[in-house]
């Protein structure tokens, strides 16, 4: 009976949570929909007056990036801004061929009359944080741009970003990502949802309310004023974007959300490149929680919902932990369910929690349609795709645990890179790629484990209970069989 309690409390505490983030995720979409109504009246540079032009340092920190370097220089090449007002500098840790490409390629530039500088360094202390760092130096702009390698900005990105600096508080201008290869398969998709989430809901809803919001860690400005005050950058965590964008708005700096402002990137089109940049969010989510919450919480001029959604933004990767508590519990609840016939008042009031779903899946639907129609075949379209990403989202549940598990406990870890492809149509060319990880982590056999054990929770549906079966969980379990099986599956199959 003392396992049982012990298997009640902590399914309960989870669902609670997981409720709890699901409210937060309602609040933000009456936010997002009150900020659509606004009409945006910040002041701005007059770029017609070439004395409010403001010298801008565009920073491209990069690593090891064969497959996508040249893209990335020429289109840089290619951005709409006075000469005499720009530099660029390639921030550069590479230790493979491309060092020296790379430097070709510049020296090329260098001659058309662009001002851009190649930065090695010998040591990578710091990863991308230290690179950021070193340029930050030596950098002339008032401002800072940075794109990571994979990121191709329209030629007046600029012009569109750098006016927003008129008001001397703002400290970041971080515009909102679209998707080269959205198209590509199901796991781009996928992520491709998630991602415009974030991007539409959660960055206007929060800060349309001045809630904190982060520097997604490229495609964005930095105010150079702004970056020394809150300290500059730290290597200690695995997002250093996140880091110092709390320290920057702890600091009173504000944050300016574009979402109108698109700049293209590629997503990883290989579950083991999407594995490492998930496990290098999520661990540095859970890194960021541990560094500066006491700090949200200690700070007195903060209101209490600010720092509710301060906290619950820094506790989001956690969510996932969540998640896979109450997959895994779920199994012995629907035993305990119809075996203690003197708890169906609990489990009756336990149901109320499907709201959560409910309220993902009315938040997204808003997200969704602006982004591709409202129409009833957009719908239809929407409830598949919903499903798609909410099963395989639950499918990374275990990687992703581990990583915030890592990240909570203060596990230290490198900066994993994700793999650039450069490949926008359907092909196998990809398994040519050098970066590819093509070891198999323990944890996908688990992975595997976990579709086999919700496929016996799928079974347990029919023989549980004395009234021919119990089916509230089949659909959950059945979208768990999935995911953990897609995940699975991709793991072992998409390897070079």
């Amino acid at each position: 009976m003392y396992l049982v309690s012990l298997i009640i409390v902590v399914y309960t505490i989870a669902l609670l949570l997981i409720f709890m983030y699901a409210l937060a995720q309602l609040n933000l979409l009456s936010n997002y929909l009150s900020a659509q109504k606004k009409k945006d009246k910040s002041p701005k540079f007059n770029f017609s007056n070439p004395s409010e032009v403001p010298l801008v340092t565009i920073q491209l920190p990069v690593y090891n990036e064969m497959y996508v370097m040249d893209r990335l220089l020429d289109n840089i090449s290619k951005i709409d801004y006075p000469k005499d007002k720009l530099e660029i500098q390639v921030l550069d840790d590479s230790t493979d061929e491309t060092l020296k490409t790379t430097q070709k390629h510049i020296e090329a530039l260098k001659s058309t009359g662009l001002d851009i500088v190649h930065i090695c360094r010998t040591d990578r202390t710091g990863f991308k944080a230290g690179a950021l760092k070193e340029g930050l130096k030596v950098a002339k702009g008032e401002f800072i741009a940075i794109f990571d390698a994979d990121f191709l900005p329209e030629p007046n990105w600029l012009k569109k970003t750098i006016p927003y600096f008129k008001n001397s508080n703002i400290g970041v201008v971080q515009t909102r990502w679209s998707h080269l290869n959205r198209e590509y398969s199901v796991l781009t998709k996928i992520q491709a949802f998630a991602l415009d989430a974030h991007f539409t809901l959660e960055q206007v809803g929060r800060n349309s309310k001045g809630h904190f919001i982060n520097f997604n860690g490229t495609a964005g400005v930095w105010r150079k004023a702004c970056i020394l005050d809150a300290g500059n950058w730290e290597g200690d965590t695995l997002t250093e974007d996140l880091d110092l964008s709390y320290r920057a708005q702890l600091k009173n700096w504000e944050f300016k959300y574009l979402e109108d402002v698109e700049t293209p990137a590629e997503l990883p089109i290989v579950i083991s490149a999407a594995r490492s940049q998930q496990f290098r969010w999520n661990k540095g989510g859970a890194e960021n929680f541990r560094k500066m919450s006491w700090k949200v919480i200690s700070n007195k001029q903060l209101s209490k919902k600010r720092k509710v959604h301060g906290l619950l933004h820094l506790l989001n990767s956690t969510m996932f932990l969540n998640v896979l508590i109450v997959a895994v519990l779920s199994i012995p609840m629907l035993y305990i369910k119809n075996e203690y016939a003197h708890l169906k008042p609990y489990f009756y009031m336990m149901s109320f929690f499907v709201v959560s779903s409910v309220i993902f899946f009315v938040c997204y639907w808003f997200m969704y349609k602006k982004i591709y129609g409202n129409s009833f075949k957009d719908f239809v379209q929407y409830i598949v795709m919903f499903f798609t990403f909410f099963s395989i989202a639950m499918g990374f549940s275990l990687h992703n645990s581990i990583a915030v598990m890592e990240g909570h406990l203060g596990k230290r870890s490198d900066f994993i890179r994700t793999p650039k492809f450069n490949i926008n149509a359907l092909s196998d060319n990809w398994k040519s790629n050098k970066y590819i990880n093509k070891n198999i982590p323990i944890y996908v056999f688990f992975e595997g484990l976990l579709a086999l054990y919700f496929g016996f929770g799928m079974y347990s549906a029919f023989i549980v209970g004395d009234q021919g079966g119990d089916f509230g969980l089949f659909p959950f379990h059945l979208m768990l069989f999935l995911g953990f099986g897609f995940v699975f599956f991709k793991s072992i199959t998409s390897r070079a």
